[in-house]
């Protein structure tokens, strides 16, 4: 009997069963009431959903590694009111066999919804009209050296932009609110868009990405703040007569931007710029989060299933 395959994981439904191709990007073994179990995170272009592998464990468990594209025979069911997977086969994906059943890489990759060529014209068009010398070759150098990398990273592994191209379109985002700002307190401009533009570059060394996000060596053991602070520092070296007050103040934003101790940043914001940067960080990682939990949500509830990071339920408004 022929197999259906089972829908994108944003239209899935308690009743829907069938083959499907996602990247495994989370991959751990459980212990459960009747023995171990493989707990996933399965992802496809529309979004992402835990998976369940409760039987033959042992077996499936060697078939595939989280961060490869996997070929599944699931049935979707609603646990605490949020849709998952229960897995009933799995292996990786065997690309010119898999073809042959509809397998292809970009339905299994999320991306920003801004397209990449678009919104490198856009930083290119910012970074041109920085009126501080200094300032402009900083953010020409870094960005030049990093083109690749800056076209399809993630901005985090999980929690924000979490999806090809979201470190960009993070940015860029920033930056925007970041400019009215400066005008609406009369702050430094040319350095709030060098935070913004540089707070995270650190990331593209703490995040190893190829279709799912891991941590670098380097991430782990030593973290974006201090890998951005001494490559923009590192670069700045090299620009003749680069003022060392203006290193020191691009490089307090980038150790300050998380706001506070307890968040991971070294030193708490002490200029009003580094305060501005802090404060939309957060707003922008935070609406992220929200409208990302909005369009994940399956049920057919009027608000969403709790969201543990953010600590509350969000609702869907008039439009869904």
């Amino acid at each position: 009997m022929l197999i259906p395959m089972l829908p994108p994981i944003r239209q899935l439904t308690p009743d829907s069963s069938g083959l499907g191709f996602f990247i495994c990007t989370q991959k751990d073994v459980r212990p459960g009431r009747n023995g171990e179990f493989l707990s996933l995170m399965l992802q496809d272009a529309t979004g992402r959903i835990v998976g369940r592998v409760f039987d033959d464990v042992e077996r499936l468990k060697g078939e595939f590694d989280a961060g490869e594209f996997v070929k599944v025979r699931a049935r979707a069911n609603l646990y605490n009111d949020r849709m998952q997977l229960i897995v009933e086969n799995i292996r990786r994906v065997h690309p010119e066999q898999d073809r042959k059943d509809g397998f292809r890489e970009e339905d299994c990759v999320i991306s920003s919804v801004r397209e990449v060529d678009e919104m490198w014209a856009e930083l290119q068009g910012l970074i041109a009209n920085v009126g501080n010398p200094f300032i402009k070759q900083l953010l020409e150098k870094i960005v030049c050296a990093n083109e690749a990398k800056l076209r399809l990273w993630p901005a985090a592994q999980t929690l924000h932009h979490a999806y090809r191209a979201g470190f960009l379109e993070h940015v860029l985002q920033m930056a925007a609110v970041g400019e009215m700002l400066a005008r609406a307190y009369n702050a430094d401009a040319d350095v709030i868009l060098a935070g913004a533009l540089l707070h995270d570059i650190g990331k593209l060394q703490e995040l190893d990405y190829e279709v799912a996000t891991s941590y670098s060596r380097e991430g782990r053991l030593l973290g974006h703040i201090m890998l951005g602070s001494t490559l923009v520092r590192d670069v700045a070296l090299t620009i003749d007569a680069f003022p060392p007050l203006l290193l020191s103040e691009i490089q307090h934003l980038i150790l300050s931007h998380h706001g506070c101790l307890e968040y991971g940043s070294p030193v708490t914001p002490m200029t009003v710029e580094a305060f501005i940067l802090s404060f939309i960080d957060d707003m922008d990682a935070k609406i992220n989060m929200v409208r990302q939990a909005i369009r994940d949500d399956t049920g057919d509830g009027e608000f969403t299933g709790y969201h543990s990071r953010l600590e509350r339920v969000f609702w869907k408004g008039a439009g869904r």
